[in-house]
């Protein structure tokens, strides 16, 4: 990296880009100001990684290069409003903030500084997100393809208009959600069945990992996938019948659909 960094609100995922960002060797701790709400917290980031870090958010703003906004949603206006007089032109602004438009930074910070959105996911923590980048107003290609590096050291990246934002958090920020309930669900049924929690735990966790690694790695359709292991009237398509008598299929749908429209909802107040 060339020039600094400030992470504004080293929470989860603040942490989990700055540790990424340090692990790939695209920056340096001496590059890197971090800030949060308590000297203990500081004192924790500064001792684990070797970065400055301290609660002067203005400060760590008017040294940067790159600006990174990783405060919840609900403390980002209070945070603009700090640093509305740090910032400036040719910096750049990268929001993580879910829910936040990118109208509502550039309207509080100085008219023409580049805002980068972006929606990602808590896989951030292993270094397999998922991640989608739009660009505000004034930000330029220069602007998002920073937001990009930043986000490949911690997963995937692609690039959308703003306005897709709200179905990708629907649909891969809340996520990791689904499989979660859904690797529950699995796990209860194999005690049902009679295995210990443990083996069930690791047969369903494995399952998962290698079926989401074919996925990625063959490019192979999810239904050709899904069918290569449907024998005709075999223990699979018993249990697939199952799953669509029951609309498993529609209620993934209808739930996907009321996460973008509670999006839009938040987004909107």
């Amino acid at each position: 990296m060339d020039g600094k960094l400030a992470i504004l609100g080293t929470g989860r995922m603040g942490e989990a880009l700055l540790g990424g960002l340090l692990r790939s060797g695209w920056a340096t701790p001496d590059q890197v100001w971090c800030t949060v709400h308590t000297p203990e917290r500081a004192e924790y980031l500064a001792d684990t990684y070797g970065v400055r870090a301290d609660t002067d958010s203005p400060a760590a703003a008017a040294d940067a290069d790159v600006v990174i906004v990783a405060v919840k949603p609900q403390n980002i206006r209070s945070l603009l409003h700090d640093i509305a007089g740090s910032v400036r032109l040719g910096q750049t602004v990268i929001s993580v903030a879910a829910g936040i438009p990118t109208a509502t930074i550039e309207k509080v910070l100085p008219e023409g500084v580049a805002v980068v959105r972006v929606m990602s996911n808590v896989p951030v923590l292993v270094d397999e997100a998922m991640s989608a980048v739009a660009p505000g107003r004034h930000a330029g290609h220069e602007h998002v393809e920073i937001a990009e590096r930043i986000l490949g050291h911690v997963g995937r990246v692609v690039r959308l208009g703003e306005e897709h934002l709200d179905s990708v958090t629907a649909l891969s920020g809340s996520g990791p959600a689904y499989f979660f309930l859904l690797a529950e669900a699995m796990i209860d049924a194999g005690i049902l069945l009679g295995l210990s929690r443990d083996i069930s735990t690791e047969l369903i966790i494995q399952t998962m990992v290698g079926s989401a690694k074919m996925l990625r790695d063959t490019g192979r359709h999810p239904v050709e996938l899904r069918e290569s292991v449907t024998s005709p009237g075999g223990t699979t398509i018993a249990a697939v019948r199952v799953l669509e008598q029951e609309r498993v299929r529609a209620a993934f749908l209808n739930a996907i659909e009321a996460a973008k429209q509670r999006s839009e909802d938040l987004a909107g107040s």
